[in-house]
């Protein structure tokens, strides 16, 4: 799931339906009075050197950026399958080792997540981005010099997925934080729709074009390919300029009265809170799952890597179209409503991931299936919500804001992995799977018993600031 992260209403392709999307969806803000200099600073931006009034197809300075993280996102999708790959098939990983693993490379938004938004918003973003790419790929390029060398052992892999972790949560949080500070206010939708548009398309092409590499060259050689494109996200974020200044030193309070802010935030933020609830409950439940994932398919199904990048390919063109349908089906049934849709959706489709146990002679159709639903439904849910989270909140709580939602909905993470390789290998990796079927359906009362579904679109600023 997610994550992952806009109910901004995503309807995002033209300045008209950017316009009213941001009428009809500029979200609660309860503890943000519109008062907030800030704020206002973000929505009375200056010109960006070629920005444009219209589409962002014409805007160089983003396309810039979008061309870099393309690159970055490919190259991830390949390592997701590559790494697993690794510890699985070459260095003979227990379910044990691979819940560890898991938990190392999602340990860093527990264990720094809230003091790492506080740090950002006194950083430029974009420098942080710069940093964390470069860290990245010094780390991933250690295993295949590893492999190489016949020195390679699991406690390696542990050791590079906390450093990744480390900077994909400066990353990331960074990455969630900059899109105001590169384009217009109407054209922020515009903009996450096309980054999570590429995001899937990356899922489609990353994992089949992955498991052949690692076929052709093994895993720990397909890693370099990552490192290439994390090498050419550095070069574009370079090339890339933004309008963000730093915060003044008189502006900067002391670190944990900051943290408390950004959680105060969203906290208080009555809808805001029952998304939260919602993705971090799915997402413990769905990391028990996909913690075991590789173990199923490698193991139980005995799929071979080309195999189980093809299902993941198969499987992401759902996301890619649900990037599309989003602002279709927001004007179809309303922002508000979209959230509890797409969230019993990709909640029940969880459900098939076990079945495909009980008939394992279907057991590829089904995946794919259930990899299709789910991509779909987690796009039109993160489309949603996170235009949402960034639309109704002040500039300089954007990093903390998504700093404080990352710690809660990533927190959980590898705390749950630890879990998953506990439980594989006490019940075995079938139940567990349906272990977390269950709860993923159970986290969706956080949003299915919530003032969604009584709304069409979600309250204006003001309305839920009063409401408070």
């Amino acid at each position: 799931m997610s994550q992952s992260d806009e109910v901004r209403e995503a309807e995002d392709v033209d300045d008209a339906v950017l316009v009213e999307a941001q009428a009809e969806a500029s979200g609660p803000r309860s503890r943000v009075d519109e008062a907030a200099e800030a704020d206002q600073a973000l929505h009375k931006a200056p010109t960006l050197p070629g920005a444009a009034r219209g589409s962002l197809w014409r805007d160089a300075n983003f396309l810039t950026l979008w061309a870099g993280q393309a690159s970055s996102q490919f190259g991830a999708q390949i390592t997701e399958l590559a790494i697993p790959v690794l510890a699985v098939l070459l260095l003979n990983a227990s379910e044990f080792e691979v819940g560890v693993l898991n938990a190392a490379n999602v340990a860093a938004f527990l264990v720094i997540g809230l003091p790492a938004g506080a740090w950002i918003d006194r950083m430029r973003k974009r420098h942080v981005m710069i940093w964390a790419d470069g860290v990245r790929a010094v780390a991933l390029a250690s295993l295949p010099l590893l492999w190489w060398a016949g020195a390679l052992q699991m406690w390696h892999v542990f050791a590079v997925a906390l450093i990744m972790g480390v900077a994909t949560v400066f990353f990331d949080v960074s990455y969630q934080s900059i899109i105001p500070s590169l384009v217009r206010p109407n054209q922020i939708a515009e903009a996450n729709g096309k980054l999570q548009s590429t995001y899937e398309l990356a899922n489609i092409a990353g994992p089949g074009i992955g498991g052949w590499l690692i076929g052709v060259l093994t895993a720990p050689f397909a890693i370099l390919a990552t490192v290439g494109t994390y090498v050419v996200s550095l070069i574009a974020l370079l090339l890339t300029r933004d309008h963000e200044e730093r915060r003044a030193a008189e502006d900067r309070a002391p670190i944990l009265h900051e943290i408390r802010e950004g959680l105060k935030f969203v906290f208080t933020e009555k809808l805001l809170r029952r998304i939260v609830g919602f993705t971090a409950t799915g997402n413990f439940f769905n990391t028990i799952a996909m913690t075991m994932l590789p173990i199923f398919l490698l193991r139980e199904l005995g799929f071979s890597p080309e195999s189980m990048g093809l299902v993941f390919s198969l499987g992401a063109i759902g996301g890619f179209v649900g990037a599309i349908a989003t602002p279709h089906i927001v004007r179809w049934i309303g922002e508000a409503r979209a959230i509890p849709v797409s969230a019993i959706a990709m909640s029940v489709a969880a459900s098939l991931l076990p079945v495909a146990a009980l008939v394992p002679a279907v057991a590829f159709p089904l995946l794919v299936a259930q990899f299709f639903v789910s991509s779909f439904t987690v796009l039109l849910y993160n489309i949603t919500q996170v235009t949402f989270r960034q639309r109704i909140t002040p500039a300089r709580l954007l990093g903390r804001m998504n700093a404080s939602v990352r710690f809660v909905v990533w927190g959980v993470m590898p705390v749950a992995a630890l879990l998953s390789g506990a439980l594989g290998t006490w019940l075995g990796v079938v139940p567990t799977l349906w272990i977390a079927a269950a709860g993923q359906l159970l986290a969706c009362l956080f949003v299915v018993i919530a003032p969604f579904w009584f709304m069409r679109e979600l309250p204006h600023a003001h309305s839920e600031a009063a409401a408070g």
